[in-house]
């Protein structure tokens, strides 16, 4: 059944100022809140490996930020901003990024109702010879409000991501009010980051330094990665008074059948790092049903966890997945999400979670919500009360889910 929330309750005062705007000088120097059974305590993330579990698995989103916002002008002069979501043809990352001379892709268009059906040259007011000879036009294929699908060409014979290098910048969250900067190419970016196709950054690990990550290490907690690619919509407030009634966009993600086996042996706990870890292995369960039941991986529905009660465990739903990978030969589990968590989701393999401070009605405070046992104020109060930087980049908080005992 769908439950019923109202995104009102989920609320609170974020004045601008407690908006970070800028990264802090050292990634790991942010604050860093522990939340475990109700109680609060204070520390600097740096000081994040004494508190893990050891003998836990950390997973970490190794997704990479691509600079997908093109800046387009039309003969008349209109500026035309163009925000690249997802690739349509061809319609995986990887072919996308590595086109030559043509692809489409699924955009935002701001000042969308300015451009026809003209082709528009790309806005470099510099006259900057790079970017000349690399000829890139847009030309609009499709219209769907303030999106569309847009034809992107060029001339010369580089790939579209080193297009994207070249004439594309960073997209750095709209509420941080300012212009992408030369600072936000290094720290709007995690240290691990390797596989593109990013439009945000899962930014609970911007934190993580190569010391702190070497001291997870020397803490026998092992280090594994997802990969899941963030679209727009990950972190947009809900619009509808009824959370029912706001639809989540599909994020593809990608795991591999050494961490599956990992996960379904594992004695240890769990630790997410960022919300999209969290959507990720939560999601498994579901695509351990499909291949269970539908004999083939599937993509997870919205209200996939709410629509029934499931007889089957964890290490159930993981062995049909494993089952299917090894039955085709494969070394990797790829399908999409569109998975909500809210407050009433049974998690099932999540522990622990580094996450940051999320905007007041999203969704993603409708997951803090239903992995703290509905205690989200708790957290959020202290961290407004005690000069926490909130959103991107922010401070960090690392939580323990409300109903796990005996961690440590």
């Amino acid at each position: 059944m769908i439950p019923s929330i109202k995104i009102e309750d989920y609320n609170y005062p974020l004045p601008d100022e407690r908006i970070a705007k800028y990264p802090l000088a050292e990634r790991d120097s942010s604050k860093l809140l522990r939340y475990r059974d109700g109680k609060v305590e204070d520390h600097i993330f740096r000081e994040l490996p004494g508190i893990l579990p050891p003998g836990s698995i950390m997973v970490f989103n190794n997704t990479k930020v691509v600079p997908a916002r093109l800046h387009f002008q039309r003969e008349s002069g209109a500026h035309i901003e163009i925000f690249c979501l997802e690739p349509v043809d061809p319609a995986e990352y990887a072919t996308s990024f590595a086109s030559v001379g043509r692809c489409r892709w699924k955009c935002v268009i701001g000042n969308a109702k300015r451009w026809k059906n003209d082709v528009l040259s790309l806005y470099n007011p510099g006259a900057d010879e790079t970017v000349v000879n690399m000829g890139l036009k847009a030309v609009l294929i499709e219209r769907d409000g303030q999106t569309g699908i847009v034809e992107f060409t060029w001339e010369d014979k580089n790939p579209f991501s080193r297009v994207l290098e070249i004439c594309g910048t960073v997209p750095i969250p709209p509420y941080l009010n300012r212009d992408t900067e030369a600072i936000d190419l290094e720290r709007y970016q995690t240290l691990y980051a390797r596989t593109r196709g990013s439009v945000a950054a899962p930014t609970a690990g911007l934190h993580f330094t190569e010391a702190v990550l070497s001291e997870i290490d020397s803490k026998g907690i092992d280090r594994e990665n997802v990969c899941l690619h963030v679209g727009a919509g990950t972190f947009l407030p809900v619009k509808s008074e009824d959370v029912a009634d706001h639809p989540m966009h599909r994020e593809p993600f990608v795991v591999s059948l050494e961490l599956l086996k990992k996960i379904r042996d594992n004695e240890g706990k769990l630790i997410a790092v960022g919300t999209t870890s969290v959507r990720t292995l939560e999601s498994l369960y579901y695509v351990g049903v499909s291949c269970i039941e539908g004999g083939s991986p599937a993509d997870v529905d919205q209200w996939a966890p709410y629509s029934r009660e499931y007889a089957y465990s964890p290490a159930e739903a993981i062995d049909g997945i494993i089952s299917y990978l090894e039955r085709n030969s494969l070394e990797e589990l790829k399908v999409g999400t569109r998975i909500i968590i809210v407050p009433g989701f049974k998690f099932r393999f999540v522990d622990v979670l580094v996450t940051n401070f999320h905007q007041p009605e999203s969704t993603l405070i409708l997951l803090i919500s239903a992995f703290v046992g509905g205690d989200w104020r708790t957290i959020y109060d202290h961290a407004l009360g005690n000069g926490y930087r909130f959103l991107s980049y922010g401070d960090s908080s690392v939580l323990f889910r409300r109903d796990v005992q005996n961690l440590l």
